[in-house]
């Protein structure tokens, strides 16, 4: 597409109902319930998840998406025709796919070929391509080279989540999050939990909190085989390693630019057994079946609350329910996937199990 194009009426014109498509898309959804979680009365703390799989697409990434669409046609990086390339381990390319098909783009999703067939049946299920590479160190190379190839934009969700969301309020999450709890009995939450992916939705919420000076604090989890806890322990930015995350859609291999550390009060790092193992306990508790990423940020949350109970504190934590366990029925519910991956949840077990009946985190 030339200057010209960019500039002429014609393109104009459909950028700007493309814009009021996304619009009024977010016009037609509710906002995303926050869910007591059922703890005993006696605690005094409790415990909320903000249930992100009720989005159209059915996670966190939902929001995300519409984001970045909404910064890239007001960008004039998308106009008609341009085919739209992102590396995603799965969700964020579920939600771009269903925006894309939207506005009639061509959407190509490049993950590892690892990612879990019910992600790849919802992509193409909104519309989306999925381009599969074998070493997860080129997801970004390759979403570089098609997007060139084909004349397309790479959305790029690691680089611009943080930018893309107006963490001031405008209906971001962190908005969201402080109005639901205005009539709750500790409106103001001890703690947020949250893990980072692309780092955007952490952005957005410690940035949210120091503009309405709020006295939150906000905790990050972050599972195996990811580089964001030990360069936040050890302030080195330019960390690396060679393995993927097997908790689909938290923890990278590199610290990503939309990572903002200065702005976390702290991190937790989770185990990929602990992370599973709490979502097979809390099944039974919650009645529905959620993702790993909810796993690990319920480990983290169950720590918080277990030391606000220790410390004979009362007070609030709010954690995030990103999706559905439904996407991950060959996987992380999975008892031969798990053998296959050598993870016995028997051990991980142990903590919540005893967190859920005494409020205690063993030492």
């Amino acid at each position: 597409m030339t200057a010209i194009d960019r500039c002429s009426d014609k393109t104009r014109t459909w950028v700007c109902e493309a814009v009021r498509i996304i619009e009024a898309d977010a016009n037609r959804s509710a906002d995303t319930h926050l869910i007591p979680f059922p703890l005993p009365a006696e605690w005094n703390v409790q415990l909320y998840l903000k249930d992100e799989s009720t989005h159209p697409t059915g996670s966190l990434k939902h929001r995300l998406a519409r984001s970045l669409f909404l910064y890239a046609l007001c960008n004039g990086w998308i106009v008609e025709g341009t085919p739209v390339i992102e590396a995603s381990s799965g969700s964020t390319a579920v939600s771009e796919a269903y925006f894309a098909r939207m506005l009639g783009l061509a959407f190509i999703a490049v993950m590892p070929r690892t990612t879990s067939a019910e992600k790849v049946e919802l992509i193409e299920r909104q519309g989306g391509r999925c381009h599969f590479i074998d070493e997860p160190s080129q997801l970004y190379a390759e979403s570089h080279r098609l997007a060139a190839e084909l004349g397309g934009h790479f959305m790029d969700q690691f680089t611009n989540a943080e930018r893309a969301t107006d963490w001031r309020g405008n209906n971001n999450i962190a908005e969201s999050i402080f109005q639901q709890m205005a009539l709750e009995p500790h409106p103001e939450p001890e703690w947020v939990v949250v893990g980072a992916g692309t780092g955007g939705t952490s952005a957005t919420i410690g940035r949210y909190i120091r503009f309405r000076r709020l006295r939150t604090r906000l905790a990050v989890v972050d599972p195996e085989h990811s580089v964001f806890f030990t360069a936040w322990r050890d302030d080195s930015p330019a960390l690396t390693d060679c393995r993927g995350s097997r908790i689909e859609g938290i923890g990278r291999p590199r610290v990503e630019p939309s990572f903002i550390g200065q702005v976390i009060d702290r991190m937790i790092k989770v185990p990929d057994a602990a992370s599973l193992a709490t979502i097979r306990a809390v099944e039974p508790v919650l009645g529905r079946r959620v993702g790993g990423s909810t796993g690990t940020n319920l480990w983290g949350a169950f720590q918080i609350v277990a030391e606000l109970r220790a410390a004979g504190r009362s007070g609030s934590v709010v954690t995030l329910l990103c999706d559905q366990g439904d996407r991950y029925g060959h996987t992380y519910y999975s008892d031969e996937w798990l053998a296959a991956q050598g993870l016995d949840l028997a051990a991980a077990r142990a903590p919540v199990d005893a967190f859920l009946a005494t409020g205690e985190w063993p030492a």
